[in-house]
């Protein structure tokens, strides 16, 4: 079983807007809604669960009641936490409970909300590539040359950007062996995760990579808003 775990929770500050980005309108659609209508209707998604402040729920069911018609994919919603993680955290559990512990066959992918222009093309890719792995993320390869600097005023070293790579999502893990790591880093190691990915390669797991997909950027500034609103209107 394939489920969706759909990242809603954040405050989108960078933006600069009254509102959380991915609750902001383009094209008289929310942005959240875009990557909605591609896991409702992709085949390879079984269930669904959305991360996002109770404030929100009345407007998401909206749409979700508008894009699901009567599929009942959509399972329900969990609350975010203090971070990234926790909020993932409590995707896993709110999963967990509704299945009774019953997870040995369940694969969860997970995904940004404020990622709009995800295709079911990725999506497929992304599975396909988790078989026989404990975990997939899609990437890009990074085209710069990265440099490091120790004291931040000069340059000390550089990267081979050949086995460099820019991390997107979905991400797709084994569920229980990503559960685990997850619990593993409880309760303060967690704070510090910033990636999905972080806790399965901490606990060692075994995680593919795939091509990602370049217009499937994640929308943080005012630029990627810009960006997006004119890759609609062309």
């Amino acid at each position: 079983m394939n489920i969706a775990l759909i990242l809603a929770g954040g405050t989108g500050t960078r933006l600069g807007n009254d509102i959380p980005k991915q609750y902001i309108k383009v094209n008289n659609k929310m942005i959240i809604s875009y990557c909605f209508e591609t896991f409702f209707v992709s085949e390879e998604i079984d269930a669904i669960w959305i991360v996002a402040d109770s404030n929100w729920y009345d407007v998401i069911c909206g749409d979700v009641q508008a894009i699901d018609k009567n599929k009942g994919k959509f399972k329900g919603f969990c609350e975010p936490g203090a971070n990234r993680q926790l909020s993932i955290l409590n995707g896993l559990e709110a999963v967990k409970a509704y299945y009774s512990g019953r997870t040995d066959e369940i694969k969860v992918m997970i995904h940004d909300a404020a990622r709009p222009l995800l295709t079911e093309a990725l999506i497929k890719k992304c599975f396909d590539a988790s078989k026989g792995h404990d975990g997939v993320m899609p990437v890009i390869p990074v085209k710069d040359t990265i440099y490091v600097s120790d004291n931040g005023k000069t340059i000390s070293g550089l990267l081979d950007r050949n086995k460099l790579f820019a991390g997107q999502a979905p991400e797709v893990f084994d569920f229980n062996k990503y559960y685990n790591a997850c619990i593993k880093l409880l309760p303060d190691d967690i704070l510090m995760i910033n990636g999905s990915t972080e806790p399965a390669i901490k606990a060692g797991l075994d995680i593919a990579i795939c091509e990602g997909d370049e217009n499937n950027y994640k929308i943080t500034t005012k630029a990627d808003l810009e960006r997006f609103e004119t890759y609609l209107n062309i």
